[in-house]
């Protein structure tokens, strides 16, 4: 089944022999979203890293699902939220498992994060005077949705040197860790550098910074950072910012069609592909889609136009396409479990919206590209400009 999902954590020295419930019915045939179950795993104890995550979870169910799905407010969340602490500190006051505990406390911080229990709160509470954990997935996981965005944040908030001068102009790392050095939350050397490595993925692929400006205030943090894992992670994205330069090979994906079927990029080998990535709930990128119906009528066949849309559910996808019949270029669908990455994952989109042009060799021309509104047209008539005939002045 294509919608259906598990995950088992894997502690070291231990065999596990796993079995998977089947699926229900009804819920099988709702191909709009991912159906997660949980694994049963066979020969542990109570106090196995599993076991005591299933209890966890059923812990959360009691408190946060409701009857017929009932909606709760934002104070009855915090109130929820809290309430899941107390019972997990009497719950687990004897469990010593520290990836276990750890998951607990981020598990609801993240719940605290998801309802924007405020910024001063979720830093002073799970982050400041903690260690970083940058081997567990739910502490990273918490720290990505807490600190995403952060430096612009920062930057509204002072003034002087702008954060666009810094990285733009200046492309001095030395200056943006002074410059974050402001804000009061993240005094800490180390967690100042994690932060600014995060929100650089992120600015790489805003079409407000310049991309090579940001692939250099990382490659100067590999340098100088003390750090093992920061240099791990910043060598890591340059070696991804590397995969997604002008003249490297544009990255093979496959989508849903709007038929059903499976549609992949290769099938558009030896023409140029204008690629570009948009939500129904992104109203920036719906405004795009009109202008590049535009340009495609204006260059005919001379080039592909490729729309990959990034909605949660490809009921929403369809019913784009329906009310939009006057678009009639390739829209495909951002999902296919057959891959372990889908289109969005290996263009790295951050957000719902992104654009690249592609060559007729299969390699990036524009990495990211300009989107319709900033100026495509203008590079893709330099490329397909037809020649005028010329003719002779004189006298008729």
């Amino acid at each position: 089944m294509e919608n259906v999902t598990s995950q088992i954590y894997v502690e070291p020295d231990f065999v596990y022999a796993v079995t998977l419930p089947e699926a229900e019915l009804d819920l099988q045939k709702n191909k709009d979203v991912e159906l997660p179950l949980n694994m049963g795993v066979l020969g542990t104890d109570s106090t196995e890293l599993n076991a005591l995550i299933f209890d966890y979870q059923e812990q959360y169910n009691k408190l946060f699902l409701t009857e017929n799905n009932r909606f709760l407010s934002r104070s009855a969340m915090f109130r929820r939220a809290d309430s899941l602490q107390k019972i997990c500190v009497q719950r687990y006051a004897h469990i010593k498992n520290s990836y276990f505990l750890d998951y607990v406390t981020y598990s609801i911080a993240t719940i605290n994060a998801s309802v924007s229990r405020g910024e001063n709160f979720l830093i002073a509470n799970y982050i400041s005077n903690h260690p970083i954990r940058y081997d567990h997935y739910e502490y990273m996981t918490f720290f990505k949705a807490c600190f995403t965005g952060y430096l612009t944040s920062v930057a509204s908030q002072h003034k002087g040197q702008t954060l666009f001068n810094i990285i733009n102009a200046k492309a001095d790392y030395k200056a943006l860790f002074a410059f974050l050095g402001q804000d009061k939350n993240i005094k800490s050397d180390s967690l100042r550098e994690l932060v600014i490595l995060t929100d650089l993925w992120n600015l790489y692929f805003s079409p407000d910074f310049v991309p090579d400006a940001v692939e250099n205030i990382v490659s100067q943090l590999s340098i100088q950072t003390k750090i093992k894992e920061h240099k791990k992670i910043a060598l890591e994205m340059m070696a991804y910012f590397a995969r997604l330069q002008v003249g490297s090979l544009a990255p093979s994906f496959s989508a849903i069609t709007k038929d059903g079927t499976f549609g992949t990029l290769q099938s558009f080998k030896g023409r140029w592909i204008y690629l570009n990535f948009f939500s129904t709930e992104n109203i920036e990128s719906l405004k795009e889609m009109p202008k590049i119906e535009a340009i495609k009528k204006k260059l005919g066949a001379k080039m592909v136009f490729v729309s990959i849309c990034l909605d949660d559910s490809i009921s929403k996808y369809k019913k784009y396409l329906k009310a939009n019949p006057k678009f009639d270029w390739t829209i495909w669908y951002n999902y296919d479990k057959s891959f372990s990455k889908t289109a969005k994952d290996n263009y790295a989109i951050v957000g719902t919206e992104g654009y690249f042009l592609i060559d007729n060799r299969g390699y990036l021309a524009q990495s990211p590209a300009l989107s319709p509104s900033r100026g495509i047209e203008f590079r893709l008539n330099s490329i397909f400009k037809i020649k005028q005939k010329t003719t002779k002045t004189g006298i008729r």
